[in-house]
């Protein structure tokens, strides 16, 4: 049965409709197939060469579909002023005639039309941000970006994608706007502060992330320098919680509120006092699993051992109870273990003294400074809480400001 469509659109709606019993084509796949078809009519003969140049463009971003389809979602919003430029016309006077914003529905209608006016083109273009997407995705080996890896990686861990449409438009973009590393690597830093801001207090909301970052791009697409760092920090500056509200945050019950955030915050402070001798991979996997888990001091377990009933409230199970609610899972009652699962709801000291089989620390002996006063005490209380909780949120402030800029070296 052959059946005929008008557009690359149609037939994605239609391979959908076919193929609901099996795997339908996606988008990528419909992009590929159109420009691949286009340059075999541009230039005959060459195809296997620019099947060659797509494939390149997917090393760079890996296999994760979705990983695929953002970038090519992100590549357009962030170049959209000069990628809608050569369809501009006085009669239809829409600025962005492809469309405002590239989504999901609408990414193949965008790039078909692309290809149809300039496929070399765009294939070559897509190829080259792509390598430079691929510093987001810690893809790219090229040494001479080593100082971006630390700042990125955080970005990554944060959940901060969605600003990687501005992080690759500077990318592109920084001789034209005179930016050097020090300035990315300072802007990629101002980015993670956002985003430990944001994703605690939901402020901006996630709606609204895709055209903070477009409209951040307006303002600094003339700026040049020092002047782009400003720009970019006085828009994010803008949108985001007060001082006031992102220390009310902190100072809550932060693991519910956001446990990644948590875990983030807290690795965070644990890295301040590591040195390249001391340094320990806080974000290594085992599977799919982190090797460090957030560990909570008072237990969290809904049946609180007797040893913590009678250390926390003298004996008084239902005091236990309240300040567990209370207190649990505050900043200061956390910490980081790679051995959480061996420390659970163990006695403090039990959880202080602990060793492996071999007679190494693993409880809070374990050599992390987020831990050295629980070295060393020899109670746990909801007052030691709540002043463990006032010095580590005073140092989430500082560490996270979007004022100036601040090394996490």
């Amino acid at each position: 049965m052959k059946i005929e469509v008008a557009s690359h659109a149609d037939a994605y709606t239609l391979f959908e409709s076919l193929n609901n019993r099996g795997m339908p084509l996606s988008a990528i796949d419909l992009i590929k197939n159109k420009l691949l078809a286009r340059l075999e009519t541009t230039e005959p003969g060459k195809v296997d060469h620019y099947f060659g140049v797509w494939n390149k463009l997917l090393d760079y971003l890996g296999d994760d579909y979705s990983v695929q389809e953002r970038f090519f979602r992100q590549y357009y919003n962030a170049f959209k002023d000069s990628l809608n430029a050569p369809f501009r016309n006085d009669a239809d006077k829409k600025k962005d005639p492809l469309g405002p914003v590239a989504t999901r529905s609408n990414l193949i209608l965008i790039y078909e039309k692309l290809i149809n006016q300039d496929a070399k083109h765009h294939l070559q273009a897509l190829r080259a941000a792509g390598q430079l997407y691929a510093l987001m995705l810690s893809r790219n080996a090229d040494e001479s970006w080593t100082r971006l890896d630390k700042p990125l990686k955080d970005l990554d861990r944060i959940q901060g994608a969605p600003s990687y449409l501005l992080m690759l438009y500077l990318l592109v973009r920084r001789e034209q706007l005179g930016i050097d590393l020090a300035q990315l690597e300072e802007i990629a830093q101002l980015l993670v502060c956002f985003f430990v801001r944001r994703n605690l207090t939901d402020t901006p909301p996630t709606r609204d992330l895709t055209r903070l970052f477009m409209g951040t791009i307006d303002k600094v697409v003339d700026l040049s320098g020092a002047a782009v760092v400003k720009a970019i920090r006085e828009e994010l500056l803008a949108v985001s919680a007060s001082d006031e509200i992102f220390r009310t945050k902190l100072e809550g019950a932060i693991y519910e509120e956001n446990a990644g955030v948590t875990r983030f915050v807290l690795c965070s402070l644990a890295e301040q006092g590591m040195t390249k001798e001391t340094w320990v991979d806080l974000w290594k996997y085992e599977g799919k699993i982190f090797v460090w888990t957030i560990e909570h001091i008072f237990p969290q377990g809904e049946n609180i051992p007797r040893s913590w009933v009678t250390l926390i409230a003298d004996g008084d199970a239902a005091k236990a109870k309240a300040l567990q609610e209370t207190h649990v899972h505050k900043l200061g009652n956390l910490t980081i273990s790679g051995f959480n699962g061996a420390l659970g709801n163990k006695s403090f000291q039990e959880k202080r003294d602990r060793t492996d089989s071999g007679g190494r620390e693993v409880g809070y002996k374990n050599g992390l400074k987020l831990n050295t006063e629980r070295a060393t005490a020899e109670r746990w209380s909801v007052a030691q809480v709540d002043l463990r909780t006032a010095t580590m949120v005073d140092q989430v402030m500082g560490l996270f400001s979007m004022t100036g800029p601040k090394s996490r070296e």
